[in-house]
């Protein structure tokens, strides 16, 4: 056999051999997995926050109490069940007409890729003389010195200019000598491969699913008929829990989640199983914004700054106009000026809280956690029936922005007749003014040993103002009431 010597500028690619993957379970296929993962995921996550709810595990920490779910929201469980469960089959249908037109997933191209990626450094190398020589580094000079000493960089200082780093291999019988990577070149290339692309495209489907769903979602409230048709269902749920994050009109669930989702999926070029990881992630976080609960443990509560007492302000008639971002970052609300002004919210918090409870107090009505929550109905608001008489003018609102604000989620209220109307603002007039007596009546310390499972007025604003503002509520620049 001969040896010759080949001059190639970068080191030559592996070949490769592409080979049918295996699945992640055995027996069960990737692309199913993907499809099952995120229903058990929120399935399983649900229970545990009903699970804290029928146990009353953390009523420290809950944004609302079990007799405001009893009595302001405006569907029952089994609705919101049955609405979820449609939402989750066409998504299943949606995601298998996905993997019909996806390619099989494939491995044994790895080496070959991280080989690119080491080519693409290589190349980025010869800029590095020319960015030197601006500034007034004598590159060539700084080469020679080190050339001895730290011959790798003094390689990469030249452009990466490496010729003593050589490899042999056999072609057609021949032993063929060519360029080699350095070692600091592979691991750099890995690294790139295998974390930093993965992490970009996982960022990038972030945006996409945030940017889908901000404007979508906003769409919904500012489009009368939009609201009217489809969002207003969600919307039923005026203190959100666990496993009503899906609970939507089955058009509004596809266009928002499901086609979103899989819009991101595909602009950002994930793999089948990154796309394993980011439904399943994105449905935990969804399901976490709905827990109504502000755990100080829960990680998913302090990475992004949309978390479930953020997200809870918007399921409110005085915030509905407000906080449309979801499921990840609020940057969008943050950009557009859509973000909760109002300052202090735990006040709109108390009065709902002590109204509930008048209201099943009244009615003798049980609670327990675990007490389905009926739809909104004139026994219901029987209670209310003789204070409404009285109510002559809402509750007042914040001076500038936010009187806008709250002028304009009245307004969406008073459109929706299903889950709103004029009942709900009297009824909250009439609140405010029994929840302002009762506190003129008894002090702060009074009325949080009445009611021990929602704690003080106090430790309701920290948790509540905690929750929505991430790091406090100078973050928003607005006033937080004492």
């Amino acid at each position: 056999m001969t040896n010759n010597t080949v001059s190639y500028d970068l080191p030559p690619l592996p070949s490769y051999t592409l080979q049918p993957l295996p699945p992640l379970v055995a027996a069960i296929p990737d692309k199913f997995l993907t499809l099952l993962l995120p229903i058990i995921a929120y399935w399983g996550l649900s229970m545990i926050f009903h699970w804290i709810d029928v146990y009353d595990l953390f009523p420290q920490y809950r944004l609302h109490t079990p007799a405001e779910v009893l009595k302001r929201n405006h569907v029952s469980r089994w609705e919101v069940f049955r609405d979820v469960i449609i939402q989750q089959v066409v998504q299943t249908i949606f995601g298998v007409g996905l993997g019909m037109i996806e390619p099989e997933d494939t491995f044994g191209k790895e080496d070959h890729d991280v080989a690119v990626w080491a080519q693409r450094i290589r190349i980025a190398q010869r800029a590095i003389p020319t960015v030197l020589t601006t500034i007034g580094v004598d590159a060539s000079g700084l080469a020679m010195n080190l050339a001895e000493s730290y011959p790798v960089a003094a390689g990469a200082l030249a452009g990466g200019h490496y010729p003593w780093l050589m490899q042999t291999f056999t072609v057609a019988g021949q032993d063929i000598t060519a360029p080699t990577f350095a070692a600091w070149e592979l691991f750099a290339a890995k690294a790139v491969y295998w974390y930093l692309v993965p992490a970009l495209q996982f960022g990038l489907a972030i945006l996409v699913v945030d940017t889908w769903q901000y404007f979508w979602h906003r769409a919904m409230h500012m489009n009368k008929w939009l609201y009217t048709t489809f969002h207003s269902r969600h919307h039923r749920l005026y203190v959100p829990y666990a496993y009503g994050a899906l609970y939507n009109h089955p058009f509004e669930g596809f266009l928002l989640d499901t086609l979103g989702a899989g819009l991101a999926y595909l602009v950002a070029g994930m793999t089948t199983r990154q796309g394993m990881w980011f439904f399943t992630c994105s449905t935990i976080k969804t399901v976490d914004d709905h827990c109504g609960y502000a755990l100080p443990w829960d990680p998913l509560q302090h990475i992004t700054s949309n978390n479930a007492g953020y997200h809870d302000v918007h399921h409110q008639s005085w915030g509905i106009k407000t906080n449309f971002s979801q499921p990840f970052f609020t940057f969008w609300d943050r950009a557009l000026g859509t973000v909760w002004t109002g300052g202090d919210v735990s006040a709109r918090y108390e009065r709902a809280r002590l109204a509930a409870q008048k209201s099943v107090d009244a009615a003798a009505a049980p609670i327990t956690h675990s007490q389905p929550a009926d739809s909104f109905s004139a026994k219901d608001a029987a209670p209310y029936a003789a204070a409404r008489v009285h109510v002559k003018a809402p509750p007042p609102t914040p001076a500038g922005k936010a009187t806008a604000q709250a002028v304009s989620s009245r307004e969406q209220v008073l459109t929706d007749k299903d889950a709103g109307g004029a009942t709900v603002l009297a009824e909250e007039a009439a609140e405010e003014r029994e929840a302002q007596r009762t506190l003129r009546r008894s002090p702060r310390k009074k009325l949080s040993s009445a009611t021990p499972q929602a704690g003080s007025l106090k430790g309701l604003r920290d948790r509540v103002n905690g929750s929505l503002h991430g790091r406090g509520g100078a973050v928003l620049g607005v006033e937080s009431s004492g």
